[in-house]
């Protein structure tokens, strides 16, 4: 590993399957990754396109407790999606913004080692759990002003492997020791009562979901929040691209006995 002691933290942002069949969104999402500095490492999911592949191979689509199993043909569709048509729709807009980008998979360079993801609700097929990421492959393309796209398809033992996009991005952001992982989504924040708050726990967020107050769309959201909190990062962000730097809605693990 290099040391990377010298690097100021950057930021990670993940990008849901869904925003990103939105070019407006795309092309507006590129202008402000481009903008930033210091450079910050994106993470994308691939949504609905993987299903729709899928169903075109011929396979059908299978969840177990909610979450979709990966058989042979759901892999090739996931590769095909998140390292082939995904990752090359967000390195082309980030390249028209002005920014220098480039397209990897955590495959790539063993850049996202995973084991077999296990799980209580049965067998996922080929999931896998992040186990490490080299944080220096990283840094390299950061200090050369390149802009890291990651595609959540990572190296198993056994070769590659899908992984749930929030989990990747919680696990990058661990590594690089970053503040926060930022999901960038349509809304501004998590709304209650028709306000963003701007601070929410764990225990908040089960709270809210168990008595309404968060519902619909925005449920697969704070999950995924807490998700990447469970891949160790500090904290993570609900935000839309208009408010994305300094508004939104954290959510930490347990209130901060500092503050």
């Amino acid at each position: 590993m290099t040391d990377s002691t010298h690097h100021q933290p950057t930021l990670v942002i993940k990008v849901g399957g869904n925003e990103l069949d939105d070019a407006t969104f795309v092309a507006g999402l590129a202008r402000t990754v481009a903008a930033m500095r210091p450079l910050p490492v994106l993470v994308h999911g691939g949504g609905k396109e993987i299903g729709v592949l899928q169903e075109t191979l011929g396979s059908t689509p299978r969840f177990v407790g909610g979450l979709r199993y990966t058989d042979a043909t759901a892999l090739t569709a996931a590769e095909m999606v998140l390292c082939g048509s995904v990752s090359t729709r967000l390195v082309a807009a980030l390249i028209a913004a002005g920014a220098d980008a480039i397209g990897i998979s955590g495959v790539d360079r063993g850049l996202i080692r995973v084991v077999k993801q296990e799980h209580p609700a049965g067998d996922l097929g080929r999931v896998g759990r992040p186990t490490a990421v080299r944080s220096d492959v990283l840094y390299e393309l950061l200090d050369h002003g390149v802009v890291p796209v990651i595609a959540p398809i990572a190296l198993g033992p056994d070769g590659p492997y899908n992984v749930n996009a929030d989990e990747a991005a919680g696990a990058v952001a661990a590594a690089l020791g970053a503040d926060e992982v930022v999901f960038v989504t349509n809304v501004p924040g998590v709304l209650v009562n028709g306000d963003v708050m701007h601070r929410l726990t764990r225990s908040d967020i089960e709270r809210l979901i168990a008595d309404g107050t968060i519902s619909g769309g925005m449920i697969p959201k704070v999950r995924a929040a807490l998700t990447a909190l469970d891949a160790g990062v500090r904290a993570a962000r609900i935000t839309n691209l208009h408010s994305m730097l300094e508004h939104g809605t954290v959510i930490v693990t347990e209130r901060d006995t500092h503050e």
